[in-house]
């Protein structure tokens, strides 16, 4: 299959992510001299796996994107459907892709086998634009998500592209440079405040702020959750670990093991598709605290 013709907005934008990067940690280090510890900065162990995922994700994504594309052409061609390439067209795409973007994102926080791939993003203690490029060397979860469009008469071309733009739009919100934008841009639109509290791991904002661009869906459908209290980035049980292979990897890895522990098949099952959370509930009682005694008066 000839790629020459796929779009790809992200390649040429790589030396610009490098110098924001350097940017970006000359001006928090400023920052956190002036505000003390108010902001968590850059350690180079943790920036550097940043930029070896975001490396190994585009090395797989050579492969994956002319996989991805052929699905989208060869689904393309069969629904009678054509919304063309015009003006109108572009705005639709902006929005229903945007959508699919939240349903890609709400279900791989909320299926375990989805999030084993999503988990790599999550996976920094810190939260700057190297923390962007710490994407999955594992997209083959997310293709299914943008079916609709094609099916919809989209080009895999304005498909392809307006991902991208997708893409490059939520880089820069991975700031904590930023504070808050105007009240109309934070209401409308997905900023570094919103995507901070999407990034912690602090309870109140546990599976909240799915946006892509747009902060709407979020607002609709019950998930938007304000930056209120200071963020703790990281997952609720954060990896000891800078090796790209296991950042990659550690999620698959567990979900294998749980898997594979004696049980009925809804159990496995659950292991691998229900909530990240999720444990059966002999286990949820194993792991429950023991009843406490109520206090009897004194004779």
């Amino acid at each position: 299959m000839d790629i020459s013709h796929i779009p790809d907005l992200i390649t040429p934008a790589i030396p610009v992510f490098v110098i924001t990067v350097i940017a970006e940690a000359l001006w928090v280090k400023r920052l956190r001299a002036e505000a003390g510890a108010t902001v968590k900065g850059h350690t180079w162990k943790d920036t550097l796996a940043s930029l070896a995922m975001g490396l190994g994700s585009v090395a797989v994504g050579v492969g994956w994107k002319v996989v991805a594309f052929a699905g989208y052409a060869g689904l393309y061609h069969l629904t009678p459907l054509r919304m063309g390439s015009g003006p109108w067209a572009w705005v639709l795409l902006f929005f229903l892709e945007d959508l699919c973007y939240y349903a890609f994102h709400r279900v791989h926080h909320e299926s375990r086998f989805f999030w084993a791939s999503h988990v790599v993003h999550h996976s920094s203690q810190h939260y700057n634009l190297s923390t962007a490029l710490r994407q999955t060397w594992t997209p083959m979860t997310g293709w299914v998500f943008w079916v609709p469009l094609a099916l919809l008469g989209f080009s895999p071309e304005m498909i392809v592209t307006q991902q991208a733009v997708s893409l490059l739009y939520q880089y820069w919100i991975h700031t904590e440079a930023i504070v808050r934008l105007p009240r109309p841009v934070e209401w409308l639109f997905n900023t570094p405040s919103h995507h901070r509290a999407h990034h912690a791991s602090n309870a109140v904002y546990l599976d909240t702020n799915y946006a892509g661009i747009l902060i709407l869906w979020d607002r609709l459908f019950g998930t938007f959750t304000p930056e209120v209290e200071r963020p703790v980035y990281g997952l609720t049980k954060n990896l000891s670990t800078y090796n790209p292979v296991r950042i990659a990897f550690h999620e698959w890895a567990a979900i294998a093991r749980d898997a594979a522990r004696p049980g009925p098949l809804s159990q496995r099952l659950g292991y691998i598709f229900r909530n990240p959370a999720w444990k059966p509930k002999a286990a949820q009682a194993l792991e429950a605290p023991p009843p406490v005694e109520a206090a009897h008066p004194s004779p």
